[in-house]
């Protein structure tokens, strides 16, 4: 058994957004599929001896079919069990809650959250069920020697118009009344007992908030190289001389990054600061203004810096992601990334998955969810098919989480013709093309017909 095991295995959601049901995104990996074996993690945890468990998984779908949905819902839940111990007032709406919209009924029932995770060597499952204004249920689970343990149930009784508690006498966490009472309807247990200082609950809390990343990707976010630029200037950064690899064997001609003070001209300066108080103005002149400088290969073997404004938007989103990306691997959390392709060649977002996928570069076991529309990522050399999964919605606007596997895929099959012909779902469906001007099936002429 490994005691340092940190991964997640399982995260269901339902009326949230653009789930109505209950959706599941199940990281087992098949034990008949014996395909890529650094794509998985055997962690031998007690009462699931053999068992295995994906380092990632793809999920693939047209727009606004749901794909991004599943990373908001487990944002939203870990933001959910961040925030919730700062709630004073009981009346104050959760913000984290929003029912599927298409359904006026989906208003007033709960929203389910549940997760299946790993922390040092021990299986957890932690469960909410909450509308805007109260957490209906609430509980947690430890199977520290493969057993169910019940820590806590938290339900809410309509009759008595209070949260009643149980087992009497739980086996892991010795049950605080006072805490309890301390929690108001709209706040979790679990956020109240760690801000009361309940050390057992430290593994579950501080997988929550700290192990499971988010990187948005979209084009919408705007990802910026705080991170990257922080770590460049840090002599003895750990992660520096790995981010300076990464670059110049990218294949973007850099051979070297600087961290450089650039402050605007005073054209520029007079622009954006225009109306600003004078105390605004004076700081905002006297800040640093740092900004990244790569130098690239030049004619006769030389090496010259480029100005920051004259790279591609592929290089900006490469150099905001490579230092977040390395920090990931080597701390070896699981990062949830949506749309990941953005801004970059399909086989730089290969090699960066490629990453997680080798023991090698991913000796700690980070894992990776992300979405994507990009194809060729469909590839039997870089990932399983247990890996795969797709979201699409039905004609009632609900969206459908589903894997791969359902389809029962042959070995040798290609996903990539399969998926593009639509074989699987998740692509969009536009028989009379954007603007409904071409026939649904458009025919040969005869006489083409006739030669064929």
């Amino acid at each position: 058994m490994c005691l340092n095991a940190q991964m997640l295995l399982q995260f269901s959601v339902s009326n949230y957004r653009a789930f109505r049901d209950l959706q599941t995104l199940n990281l087992t990996a098949s034990n008949y599929d014996k395909a890529l074996p650094e794509n998985y993690i055997t962690p031998d945890l007690p009462g699931l001896k053999n068992r295995r468990w994906v380092k990632g998984a793809a999920i693939y779908g047209a727009n606004a079919s749901g794909k991004s949905t599943l990373i908001e819902a487990l944002e939203a839940f870990v933001g959910f069990v961040r925030e919730s111990a700062k709630t004073t007032d009981p009346l104050t709406p959760i913000s984290q809650i929003e029912p599927f919209a298409l359904d006026p009924a989906a208003a007033e029932e709960p929203t389910a959250f549940a997760v299946t995770f790993v922390n040092e060597g021990v299986r957890y499952e932690y469960r909410v069920a909450a509308t805007t204004h109260l957490v209906w249920h609430e509980s947690l689970r430890a199977f520290p020697l493969g057993k169910e343990q019940v820590w806590f149930v938290r339900e809410w009784s309509e009759e008595l118009k209070d949260h009643l508690f149980s087992p009497d006498s739980p086996k892991g966490l010795p049950r605080d009344k006072g805490i309890e009472k301390r929690t108001l309807p709209n706040m979790l247990y679990l956020s109240k007992a760690i801000a009361e200082n309940r050390k057992e609950l430290e593994p579950v809390f501080r997988w929550l908030v700290k192990q499971l990343k988010f990187l948005d990707l979209s084009t919408k976010a705007g990802l910026g190289g705080s991170f990257t630029i922080g770590e460049l200037q840090t002599a003895d950064s750990s992660l520096r001389e790995g981010i300076l690899r990464l670059l110049r064997h990218a294949d973007l001609g850099i051979t070297g990054a600087n961290v450089v003070d650039r402050p605007p001209s005073e054209a520029e300066f007079d622009r954006m600061l225009a109306g600003a108080p004078a105390e605004v103005q004076t700081k905002m002149r006297s800040s640093k203004w740092l900004r990244p400088e790569l130098s690239h290969r030049a004619p006769g073997g030389g090496s010259l810096p480029l100005g920051w404004d004259r790279e591609s938007a592929g290089t900006h989103r490469l150099f905001a992601l490579v230092g977040p990306w390395l920090h990931i691997l080597k701390s070896g959390l699981t990062v949830c990334v949506d749309e990941l392709e953005t801004s970059m060649h399909p086989l730089m977002v290969r090699e960066l998955l490629r990453l997680f996928f080798t023991d090698q570069e991913n000796p700690n076991r980070a894992q990776i969810i992300f979405t994507t529309h990009n194809p060729l990522l469909l590839d039997s050399t870089l990932i399983r098919r247990d890996q795969v999964w797709f979201t699409d919605k039905d004609d009632e606007g609900k969206a459908h989480l589903y894997p791969l596997t359902d389809y029962e895929p042959r070995v040798g099959e290609s996903l990539v013709r399969g998926y593009l012909a639509g074989r699987y779902g998740a692509v969009p469906f536009v028989p009379e093309g954007l603007l409904g001007t071409f026939p649904a099936v458009q025919k040969l002429p005869e006489k083409a017909e006739a030669e064929a």
